[in-house]
């Protein structure tokens, strides 16, 4: 025992002192983004002196890249959605083409493409070094322009202003801005016309922060990236590199892990003997009346569930036919491809984060061995908060993208960063609800804590963790439409990487460590050691991970070495997690025909599989410097996004709703037989949704990408080619095994169980175990 206690003290050392290094560099690594970005001029000028733009202008245009949605639609220096273009990428192509006709025509009196070939290398030469010199007067704030670059500001000008009048043949539809005629505060009115000026004016400047070289450096501001030879930006050495080096450290650390894994066996053993498997009663298990109230959060994860997998469907469809569903015009006008994105992405957050809220309530009073008074009142007030937060949020986002909101765009409607699509007021109100969940399990589980002595103890680890979702959701609130881009990305993957992705990860394995304990199928004092473990490779690799996504966004050089490292090394604890899958199963396997918790084992064991497959393998391929460098923003990120996000937290939802209700359901009721159909309808389908389309399209876009450039493989006669248009036409065949066999019996299991719940057996404040 008190080895145990030696070795859990020394765990708990290394975690403390991990959060501290991991955060340390992450601020660190802000605050050095926030210094070294690239300016926003507070005007740009041409060789003569004269004003073409300004900041105002500049920030504007990015204000209405955000206010209609367009991040859910295409992407600005490779964030974001992937029908349209990248539109830092299309007008760095624009500006160069229109570079070299300038010089074409002041040297030779005719257009680039009319030059020998010789002449045409001249120039070729000259536009890459003119693109390449930094021109910004840092005393004077001001952008100086060659006269090539600002024919390119008009050629970029004159081309937005085509696509936003006319539409793009795809998801812009015509007069897009038009519905807009509330002014802004503060201010003169901002015609339709003057927005188009200023969106162009803005990817002008993503352009050129692009293809400019930092002071005093070789690379650019987004380290050469998007790959373009045409405007001189080719991969820099660094990405080669950290991607080797990457890969040497991954297997170094990997085996040094498997050793102290093997040797200390820091993973969760078994509490029973085998043919010794405890006896799992559910008429005997106490319930609570907020426990049995959780069912209505259950209802509604699924039917997001189903509807969030429907606008998926309705996507997908939409790189076939971009402006019908199957000759239905009036659902492309009704959900264009940007509103449908936003809801696809917004309502999956909605979902899974309700199944975890809704199990952390159920498992409250588990902890504390009683339910507290008025417990259930504050569970049915949370619930109401999130369906007014559902719909308030689902109807302004619609209102915003659509320009009928005006100035209120930026609280109720679409705030404009993909993931993080709802307003201001609407997170807000999504704070004060997990407020108040916090306080609804902190005030279930607080005797508990009195009584563990152990500030490290189980019931503090699941204490910390639940403090921990609401906590890190308020980064959300540190940036607004005028912080730069590359600033706001910063604070954006904060949210994404590691609430999404990190916290609830870390609330996830302290769940599961504790539910196993209560089920006695492992020791206590092995679950600690196990998940102290845990979270030190998680958070140890995760935190600092964040970097990958800051490799091309405007953020300095080291993040490629920082983001490389850290990113290969978040593949361990997802490879490890496999190992302890396989003890799930074998409990699963143990318990035989009385198991009651087969159907939310089969789910764990699922999210275990995709932790390596989608999040681990899939991420590693996608986030070595040297691949990601021609496929950042392609459809590999597409499959990396479903195989973490549904297969890793849609599947773990899935097992902790089915958990919680097999426990609340009369257990006569339940029905195992269609759940299994569902978890091999759900796996089948998004497998065949990664291996039949997303895949191949990616490996056939990266190929494209090398070869002509990145703005090619984004423009949408890509994925007009017959090979590619195949493919995507191909996935309805697992886009409708994973509706129909997945995601209808999920429904109607959980439909059906509404009507025959438990009743509660246990009164407020009455203790139980």
């Amino acid at each position: 025992m008190k080895g145990n206690q030696a070795q859990n003290s020394f765990l708990k050392g290394i975690l403390i002192c991990v959060l501290l290094l991991s955060f340390t560099v992450l601020i660190a690594g802000g605050y050095w983004i926030f210094k070294s970005q690239a300016p926003t001029p507070l005007k740009v000028v041409n060789s003569a002196g004269e004003v073409l733009t300004t900041q105002e202008q500049i920030t504007g245009g990015q204000a209405v890249f955000q206010k209609y949605g367009l991040m859910d639609y295409a992407t600005v220096l490779g964030h974001g959605s992937y029908l349209g273009p990248d539109y830092t990428a299309q007008a760095l192509k624009i500006i160069t083409d229109a570079m070299h006709d300038h010089h074409a025509q002041a040297e030779y009196g005719m257009d680039y493409a009319d030059l020998a070939p010789e002449q045409q290398t001249l120039i070729f030469e000259k536009v890459k070094a003119e693109m390449k010199q930094n021109r910004y007067d840092k005393n004077a704030k001001t952008l100086v322009l060659t006269d090539g670059q600002a024919e390119g500001l008009k050629r970029v000008r004159a081309y937005y202003d085509h696509v936003f009048t006319e539409g793009d043949g795809r998801g812009i539809q015509p007069n897009l801005f038009e519905n807009d005629t509330m002014p802004e505060e503060g201010r003169a009115y901002v015609a339709p016309g003057d927005m188009r000026k200023q969106i162009a004016d803005f990817f002008f400047w993503t352009a050129w922060l692009s293809g400019t070289q930092r002071p005093g450096d070789t690379m650019t501001y987004t380290n050469n990236w998007p790959y373009f030879e045409d405007a001189g930006n080719t991969m820099g050495y660094s990405a080669v590199l950290w991607s080797g080096i990457s890969m040497t450290i991954l297997i170094l650390v990997l085996g040094i892990i498997l050793y102290f894994y093997n040797r200390y066996r820091l993973y969760m053993q078994e509490a029973y003997e085998p043919g010794n498997f405890p006896v799992l009663d559910l008429n005997r298990m106490p319930v609570t009346s907020s426990q049995v109230k959780t069912a209505k959060y259950f209802l509604v994860v699924v039917l997001l569930f189903l509807i969030q997998v429907g606008f998926g469907a309705l996507l997908a469809h939409y790189y076939v036919e971009p402006n019908t569903f199957f000759g239905l015009d009036w659902i492309v006008k009704l959900f264009p491809f940007n509103i449908a994105k936003s809801y696809h992405l917004q309502l999956v957050i909605l979902w899974v984060a309700t199944a975890w809220l809704g199990m952390g309530i159920y498992v409250a009073p588990l902890v504390g061995g009683k339910e507290p008074k008025r417990q259930g009142l504050l569970v049915d007030i949370l619930f109401w908060a999130l369906v007014v937060l559902t719909a308030g949020s689902t109807v302004g986002e619609w209102l915003g993208a659509k320009g009928y909101l005006g100035n209120l765009w930026f609280w109720l409607g679409h705030q404009g960063w993909e993931y993080l699509e709802l307003g201001r007021f609407w997170q807000i109100l999504l704070v004060i609800g997990m407020a108040i969940w916090l306080y609804i399990v902190y005030r279930a589980i607080r005797s508990a804590l009195r009584m563990e002595t152990d500030k490290g103890g189980l019931t503090h680890l699941l204490f910390y963790s639940a403090i921990a979702v609401p906590f890190f959701y308020i980064f959300a609130f540190f940036f607004n439409p005028t912080t730069s881009f590359t600033y706001a990305d910063y604070w954006r993957w904060w949210i994404i990487h590691l609430w999404v992705e990190g916290i609830f990860e870390v609330f996830a394995v302290v769940v599961i460590g504790f539910l196993m304990v209560r089920m006695k199928l492992v020791t206590k004092e092995s679950t600690i050691r196990s998940l102290l473990f845990q979270l030190i490779l998680l958070l140890g690799s995760g935190v600092i991970g964040i970097g990958h996504h800051y490799y091309y966004n405007g953020s300095a050089e080291i993040w490629i070495a920082l983001g490389a490292v850290f990113s290969a090394l978040e593949v361990i604890p997802l490879t490890l997690l496999i190992l302890e899958a396989y003890d799930q199963y074998k409990m699963m396997k143990d318990g035989g025909q009385t198991f009651p918790y087969t159907s939310a084992f089969r789910f764990l064991v699922s999210t275990a599989v995709w932790n390596l497959v989608g999040a681990g393998v899939l991420g590693y391929l996608i986030n070595l410097p040297a691949v990601n460098y021609f496929m950042h923003g392609s459809t590999l990120t597409t499959a990396h996004a479903h195989g973490s996000m549904m297969g890793v937290y849609g599947m773990f939802a899935i097992a902790v709703l089915l958990y919680t209700m097999r426990n609340i359901v009369k257990p006569e009721q339940w029905n195992d037989k269609l759940l299994r159909i569902s978890c091999w309808g759900l796996n089948i389908g998004l497998t065949g949704m990664i291996v039949i389309t997303l895949l191949p399209v990616g490996f056939i876009q990266l190929k494209h990408s090398f070869d002509f450039g990145f703005w090619s493989a984004r423009d949408f006669s890509f994925y007009q080619q017959d090979t590619v248009n195949l493919l995507l036409w191909l996935r309805m065949i697992p886009d409708t095994i994973f509706i129909v066999a997945g995601i209808v019996p999920l429904v109607y299991v959980i439909v059906r169980s509404m009507f025959h719940l438990r009743k509660p057996n246990v009164t407020e404040e009455e203790n139980f175990e």
